[in-house]
């Protein structure tokens, strides 16, 4: 049975942060309940990696990088709604996130082409192609850093990945989770920014190959 991951009680400096990020955003303050609804659907309890510690482990790594960001608030703000809509199975989780958020941001009275930025930055988690910018950039990478995470960690997440997606016949879920991980690590390049990829690039590798060989197929097993 796989770990069960430290409960994530508070993100990174709370309320303070969620305040101080619409100030820079240019808008006075979102609505009231605005953070009370966002981390309502980071708790949902299907959830077993896209859970509020992988947000508050985003935060961390963007706090590493946002002197390289040509609008750090709007990166942020992506990163906390780029996952709030998680629902197994289904292939539209990004556009309803970024749903969310334009209208949280539009409720704010915040400037429409930040509201079109934070709205693509939040589509382009989808990871389908190249960004196409250095804040998309960014937040790819920050996205993708658990790849590069220590051993122990990265299984746990691999096991987590699992655990959301169990009602998937195990052969079912190998053959599609060895096609996302062998394009992973089929790419000349693993991450875009320097930052990350002098990094992480190496250990991502190594933990992409580890899980590819656990993800057999169970012989004489009903799929």
């Amino acid at each position: 049975m796989p770990l069960s991951p430290p409960t994530v009680t508070r993100i990174i400096n709370g309320p303070e942060r969620w305040a101080a990020l619409w100030r820079a955003l240019g808008a006075g303050s979102p609505p009231a309940d605005a953070l009370d609804a966002l981390l309502q659907h980071w708790r949902e309890p299907q959830r077993r990696y896209h859970t509020l510690e992988h947000l508050q482990e985003c935060l961390s790594a963007f706090d590493e990088i946002a002197v390289l960001a040509q609008r750090p608030a709007e990166v942020e703000l992506a990163i906390w709604y780029h996952d709030a809509i998680h629902e197994i199975g289904v292939d539209s989780n990004e556009l309803k996130s970024a749903y969310l958020a334009e209208r949280t941001m539009t409720a704010a009275g915040c400037d429409r082409e930040a509201i079109g930025r934070v709205r693509s930055l939040i589509l382009a988690t989808r990871h389908h192609g190249l960004p196409e910018s250095t804040d998309e950039a960014l937040l790819l990478d920050i996205d993708l850093a658990i790849l590069g995470a220590p051993d122990k960690r990265f299984d746990r997440y691999d096991a987590d990945i699992r655990e959301e997606y169990h009602t998937v016949p195990w052969s079912k879920y190998v053959a599609a989770r060895r096609a996302v991980l062998r394009g992973f690590l089929e790419r000349p390049r693993l991450y875009v920014t320097g930052h990350f990829h002098d990094r992480l690039d190496a250990p991502a590798r190594a933990n992409l190959r580890r899980a590819l060989k656990r993800l057999q197929p169970l012989r004489g097993l009903p799929g």
